[in-house]
């Protein structure tokens, strides 16, 4: 089978490469997906680079010579112990937990993690979903506690911002964004109330009910001041040291702070996928495609997320 694969951090266009691999088969709880796409998220890029985080699991070269984890596709064969699926099923997931390996034309997965792929939605929006759109509704929290607040969105463009972005304002929320100028427009089409330019948030102290940062773009410190009193911030990435800065903040008392809150998510894989679905399905969520691209352009791919120039997911069809 094709796959992209590599052996040593770097440029993804420098290490990466399209080879020919043997087929994996399922093992014993596992099944054999034929990747009608996969999706590239941020942690493609960290594990392609070697980023601080990467390295602390495999200092010196990749854990896993394929990566790519947000796939949709259909079950060909099945291991031993296998029930829940069977041959011919679509399905769906984010395998980061479960080996990766979703850059190729097959992949072997636990049967945990993969769910169901409804007849409404078809591979490319599937593939779009898995840890985005997850991420996305676990940091915005209960939607129906959204209605009528104001919420921040830091990094709105990429494939969390997006969903995000939607799920707040179709909950009833009046959501402000921030991100580069040249996605800005587009977030006003989605449905952002107010945008901002990156690196510029013009807002008074106590703005926002809810902060969603994406990108690990405020300190604690900041996310603190324009919240609102018994606010809650939620960040997703960023570099090590803000990273450690949203840790701290956790274990700091609300109380001391008007119960004002900030958080680095823990997201559950896949928990929240079949509720995703029925979104997608009534029309209410959509997913924001950057493609689809051939499974060669991987590297490229990589290379256009890293520089920030992707507006919502990029897929590909191996």
């Amino acid at each position: 089978m094709r796959a992209i694969v590599f052996d040593r951090y770097g440029p993804p266009q420098r290490v990466m490469h399209l080879v020919e691999v043997p087929r994996p088969a399922p093992g014993h709880g596992e099944v054999l997906v034929r990747v009608r796409a996969v999706s590239v998220n941020s942690w493609d890029v960290d594990a392609a680079t070697g980023a601080a985080l990467t390295r602390m699991a495999a200092p010196f070269r990749p854990k896993h010579r394929i990566i790519g984890s947000d796939v949709a596709g259909e079950v060909v064969a099945v291991g031993a112990g296998v029930t829940r699926h069977r041959a011919g099923d679509r399905v769906f997931g984010e395998l980061t937990a479960a080996g990766w390996g979703g850059f190729a034309e097959f992949v072997a997965a636990p049967v945990d993690a993969l769910v169901p792929l409804p007849a409404a939605i078809d591979d490319i929006t599937a593939a779009a979903m898995p840890q985005a759109a997850s991420m996305a509704l676990q940091a915005l929290g209960d939607r129906r506690a959204l209605d009528g607040r104001r919420v921040l969105i830091v990094g709105a463009g990429g494939g969390v911002g997006t969903f995000a972005l939607q799920l707040a304002t179709d909950a009833g929320a009046r959501a402000a964004v921030v991100d580069r100028a040249a996605k800005l427009d587009r977030l006003r089409e989605l449905g952002a109330s107010d945008v901002f330019e990156a690196g510029a948030i013009p807002a008074a102290a106590g703005s926002f009910d809810r902060i969603l940062d994406v990108v690990g773009a405020l300190s604690a410190a900041e996310h603190r001041r324009l919240l609102a009193p018994e606010g809650r911030a939620v960040a997703i990435g960023g570099r090590p040291r803000r990273i450690l800065g949203y840790a701290l903040a956790s274990a700091r008392s609300a109380r001391r702070d008007g119960g004002r809150t900030v958080r680095l998510l823990a997201a559950v894989p896949n928990r929240d996928l079949p509720g995703l679905a029925a979104l997608v399905a009534a029309g209410s969520l959509r997913a924001i495609v950057d493609g689809p691209h051939p499974l060669e352009a991987v590297p490229h791919q990589l290379e256009r997320l890293r520089a920030g120039e992707v507006f919502g997911k990029v897929v590909i069809l191996p």
